[in-house]
């Protein structure tokens, strides 16, 4: 994992800053990363996307459903740097 996930809020639409334990922070809009199907549907409502949330044992941010994203893409987003697998 390269890093978790410490701080999350919520801008417009569906734009995120992001605050990782490396110190990263910038902005990621989720809209392209959502198909807003299966266990990601209910996020198509404003108003359920803004109950997302920081889940610290996961490291990344989720929302009450257990819908949630993986870290590493999120810092890759943010970072501008793909993921390498080492």
């Amino acid at each position: 994992m390269l890093s978790d996930i410490v701080h999350a809020a919520i801008l417009d639409g569906y734009r995120v800053e992001l605050t990782f334990e490396d110190n990263l922070r910038g902005v990621v809009d989720l809209e392209p990363m959502l198909s807003f199907r299966g266990v990601f549907a209910p996020l198509r409502d404003s108003e359920y996307f803004k109950r997302l949330r920081v889940d610290p044992e996961l490291g990344t941010i989720a929302w009450p459903n257990g819908a949630d994203l993986d870290p590493d893409v999120l810092h890759a987003k943010v970072s501008g740097k793909p993921i390498t697998l080492d």
